[in-house]
């Protein structure tokens, strides 16, 4: 076929066939549906045969807009077919967000998920008539779609345009691709200014494929991969491509607020996951902890102990631990750690590829130690996502793993890092200027994240260079390396780190209103109200004395002075963070305006306060 993903589906059709592939629990359905191999490469010809009989044009360009589902990998490869790059956009993005993307792509058929999707397309179709030819539910049209919208068809009415007669002409097209073809343009999140539309082409996925196969050779083929994370981003939409190639099987977890269902009802091996997932383990595991009685605390604490010598001091580095430590570990894995991934949903993990921000290390460790194996790693959209990972062995809490066999990173001057590689985008698609920016005369792409190589060849990222601050008093500051120690502390969910020209760091902070809750109700305080809490001067000293525990060993002026306490989380919705839940920093700077200056007082008072907190 000469389209190394096609060729890699077929072949694993061919060996797997009437195997399960993957499974679906559709929004109203109570049981996940498994399609078989034979089942998708079926549904995925016939939309490709589908396509041709709608006049889809070779090398054009076809948006998908929808969550997660079995039939947008099945229109991604049909799409394949025909060497048509697909263009991701996130579901649940703003109306604007998702204009300018068709606008700026020029993708003239659109895939929506369902209604929330289609609402988006239709409105952008009326708005320009001339930039849509056709718009394809991924669902049944009825209580979708309007009946009198032509242009729209549900699911099942597209399949059917697919005549068979039509696949040799297909097939046809598909011989013709070539590495250099383009398959995704994925624009970025946009934490400054407008995305940045970053092409992918064959050649970026099948090294990235390559890569993890010769990287990753421990995944067994009957282990199953919980695919979690939006497939409109890099990190799900490579690793569902390399699990394909691998034989995995792949549930489809539709809406992101189910997830905790999801893990118990299909009890992955494997998931793609972001730091923020496991942030928020850790919290309620610290909860269970704190609620528990003395003797059992002291048992968790040996536990761990024995987890860490274990996982971190003996299987880290790929030693075989003495007989005493294997029973004892034997003995709390039994008696703790697995009751632990029992109640996540993950009685049987292999490992959890993780990226996208800083991880803190107290939680990668503390996952480590109950068996819970943790992949950080670093990479970029740019870069079709791995740069470097843990090796299975001799990894190093604290870095992001070793660059992939094929990827090689070198460290500027100014301690840039810089990445060139088969993996590599070509450039941004309509934007010469980014591109004249993006890459060295030698061709290596500037990251924007600062870092150094240690002595034993693993990767340590040290700041992003356009989050890094400076205060007034000329001290730089690297806000996420704050940011990721004070999310470790169990009562905080969120936080902003501010400081930018300012004579000392300051922060809004998000509580964990789980956790605050419980304290609170131990302090005898009745009013349990997010606004109430935040104003309480009670829970006012508390994280104050939490914040400057936190910090301790950070050179004081790094540390966070002043806090403002928020009711509310950032959302996506209200624009505050990324779809892949990194800061929208100037976002945030613009709508806490008042509360960052009431944080900084000096200007206008002689004595300052502390706190404040925010209403909304």
């Amino acid at each position: 076929m000469a389209n190394y993903l096609i060729d890699r589906l077929y072949e694993q059709a061919d060996t797997y066939h009437d195997r399960e592939f993957c499974s679906f629990k559709a929004p109203g359905e109570t049981v996940w549906r498994t399609f078989t191999w034979a089942d998708f490469i079926h549904a995925t010809e016939r939309a490709a045969c589908a396509l041709m009989a709608l006049g889809a044009a070779e090398a054009s360009k076809a948006a998908l807009c929808t969550p997660n589902r079995p039939e947008a990998l099945q229109v991604e490869f049909a799409c394949f077919f025909h060497r048509i790059c697909g263009v991701p956009i996130y579901a649940y993005c703003s109306q604007e967000q998702f204009d300018y993307i068709m606008l700026h792509s020029g993708a003239r058929i659109i895939f929506a998920g369902a209604r929330e999707q289609y609402e988006m397309a239709r409105c952008f179709a009326e708005a320009h008539p001339q930039a849509v030819d056709q718009i394809v539910l991924l669902c049944e049209r009825a209580g979708v779609a309007d009946a009198e919208d032509a242009t729209t068809l549900g699911w099942s009415e597209f399949l059917a345009k697919g005549n068979s007669a039509l696949l040799a002409d297909v097939k046809a097209r598909a011989s013709q691709g070539t590495p250099q073809d383009l398959a995704s343009l994925i624009y970025t999140s946009g934490t400054t200014g407008e995305p940045k539309g970053v092409m992918l082409t064959h050649g970026n996925f099948e090294a990235a494929v390559r890569e993890h196969l010769k990287r990753l050779p421990e995944i067994e083929e009957h282990e199953l991969s919980l695919c979690f994370l939006p497939m409109s981003h890099v990190f799900e939409k490579a690793w569902t491509f390399f699990c394909m190639a691998k034989g995995l099987r792949i549930a489809f977890n539709y809406d992101p607020r189910d997830i905790e269902r999801s893990l118990h009802e299909v009890h992955p091996n494997l998931m793609c996951c972001v730091p923020r997932f496991w942030e928020k383990i850790y919290t309620g595991i610290i909860h269970r902890i704190s609620r528990m009685n003395p003797l059992a605390r002291l048992m968790v604490h040996r536990a761990m102990r024995v987890g860490a010598r274990m996982n971190l001091h003996y299987k880290r580095l790929g030693l075989r631990a003495p007989w005493l430590l294997r029973k004892e570990y034997a003995f709390w894995d039994r008696k703790l750690f697995s009751q632990v991934r029992e109640t996540i949903g993950i009685p049987s993990p292999n490992f959890f590829p993780t990226a996208g921000a800083a991880l803190s290390d107290k939680i990668c460790g503390t996952m480590r130690k109950m068996g819970i194996d943790l992949i950080f790693g670093y990479g970029m959209t740019e870069t079709t996502a791995t740069v470097s990972c843990y090796p299975h062995t001799d990894y190093e809490i604290g870095t992001v793993g070793t660059p992939m066999p094929m990827v090689e990173v070198k460290i500027s001057d100014d301690g840039e890092i810089l990445v060139k590689g088969p993996t590599v985008t070509p450039g941004y698609y309509e934007n010469p200027a980014a591109n004249a920016e993006a890459f060295t005369a030698d061709g290596y792409l500037h990251t924007g994240d600062a870092g150094f190589m240690n002595q034993q060849g693993a990767l340590v990222l040290t700041h992003r260079k356009k989050d890094m601050f400076k205060t007034s008093n000329g001290k730089y500051i690297s806000p996420q390396a704050t940011e990721a120690l004070l999310v470790a502390d169990p009562y905080i969910d969120q936080v902003a780190v501010i400081g930018d020209a300012r004579k000392y760091v300051s922060a809004l902070v998000v509580p964990n209103f789980s956790t605050l809750r419980s304290w609170a109700e131990k302090q005898g305080i009745i009013d349990f109200r997010s606004e109430s809490l935040c104003r309480n001067e009670r829970v006012i000293e508390f994280y104050l004395s939490r914040i400057k525990q936190d910090q301790k060993g950070m050179a004081p002026f790094e540390t966070v002075k002043r806090v403002t306490l928020l009711p509310n989380p950032f959302t996506m919705e209200s624009g505050e963070i990324t779809n892949t839940l990194k800061l929208r920093r100037n976002v945030i700077a613009e709508r806490y305006a008042k509360e960052i200056n009431a944080m900084y007082p000096e200007e206008f008072l002689t004595t300052p306060p502390v706190f404040n907190t925010r209403h909304r």
